[in-house]
């Protein structure tokens, strides 16, 4: 599992330097990504290490970082043991891929991935005792301006890295993604979705680990056909001035509700690798209201819902 999200991340990130790479070629300012390794000394609450790969200030993407991370901790946190009970205080080994990009361009949507996997033992029983083992991840988009068409092609990648593992998997995984990537406090959904998954291991351990790695593979042919369609669209101070608001609700959720970024904090994770998810530019507004017409209140009204998106059409 360690070998293959290593590569999936340098897969991903090599990808992202090729497309700023291209930029720079096209006289506009490129970037590359910075490869920061870290480890966790002796004697902090967790062991272990991870890399973190990040660019910061491109072309295209004004941020977008992708960590790897293998830490083994004293007992699991809160977030962890939710739907486990069985394992509160459980020592634990968990190792993941998380990324968040941010694209400069108001048209290219923001993206979040993550596949990870936790190991466990009860704490009552032996070191020889057999490990509990669960996966995580999924993917999901969240626009500044929606396209009928870049969401459906976003599901399509979802849907048929799962096919192989049940049919239920995409829709069960999807309606779990609108109900998870949800901001309560504003009863509005994050972004249009795409699926979602936690506490996996119904299908075995070796199954699950296949579909984690089915969902993790998708994931360049879901978004980068995106980011080149939409890339050198036009934009202005407005369409830059919303991209900046809009974000606001990207950090409510991941600092109000995301499981991951509790999981991390609690136990003790590196900080500026948990909160890399976070844009460079944000803002909040106390009133803000949009022209019921314009391309900005669409996307309030059409894409921030919850929709069968690859039955529609038009």
């Amino acid at each position: 599992m360690r070998a293959y999200l290593l590569g999936l991340q340098a897969r991903i990130m090599d990808a992202l330097d090729a497309i700023e790479a291209e930029a720079a070629c096209a006289g506009q300012k490129g970037a590359k990504s910075i490869i920061d390794p870290w480890s966790k000394a002796p004697g902090e609450l967790l062991q272990g290490d991870g890399i973190t790969r990040i660019i910061e200030g491109g072309q295209v993407f004004e941020r977008a970082g992708c960590g790897f991370s293998h830490v083994r901790g004293p007992r699991l946190p809160p977030s962890a043991t939710q739907h486990r009970p069985e394992l509160a205080g459980a020592p634990f080994e968990a190792m993941g891929v998380s990324l968040v990009f941010h694209p400069r361009n108001p048209y290219v949507p923001t993206v979040h991935m993550n596949v990870r996997m936790i190991a466990a033992r009860p704490p009552d029983q032996g070191p020889g005792a057999p490990a509990h083992c669960w996966f995580g991840g999924g993917m999901d988009l969240t626009p500044y301006y929606g396209f009928l068409e870049d969401v459906q092609h976003f599901h399509r990648c979802c849907r048929d890295a799962l096919q192989p593992f049940g049919a239920d998997k995409y829709p069960r995984f999807k309606q779990w993604c609108d109900e998870y990537f949800f901001l309560k406090h504003r009863s509005e959904q994050r972004g249009v979705g795409g699926v979602f998954y936690d506490d996996f291991s119904e299908l075995g351990f070796e199954q699950s680990l296949a579909m984690t790695q089915s969902v993790g593979d998708a994931f360049l042919k879901a978004y980068l056909p995106i980011v080149e369609k939409r890339q050198a669209t036009p934009f202005g101070e407005r369409e830059r001035d919303f991209q900046i608001y809009r974000r606001g609700r990207y950090v409510e959720f991941n600092l109000v509700w995301d499981r991951g970024t509790h999981f991390g904090l609690q136990s003790g994770g590196r900080t500026e690798s948990i909160l890399l998810s976070m844009p460079p530019l944000v803002a909040w507004a106390y009133q803000r209201a949009d022209a019921v017409d314009s391309p900005e209140a669409e996307l309030t009204q059409r894409f921030l819902v919850r929709r069968d998106w690859l039955s529609e059409v038009g």
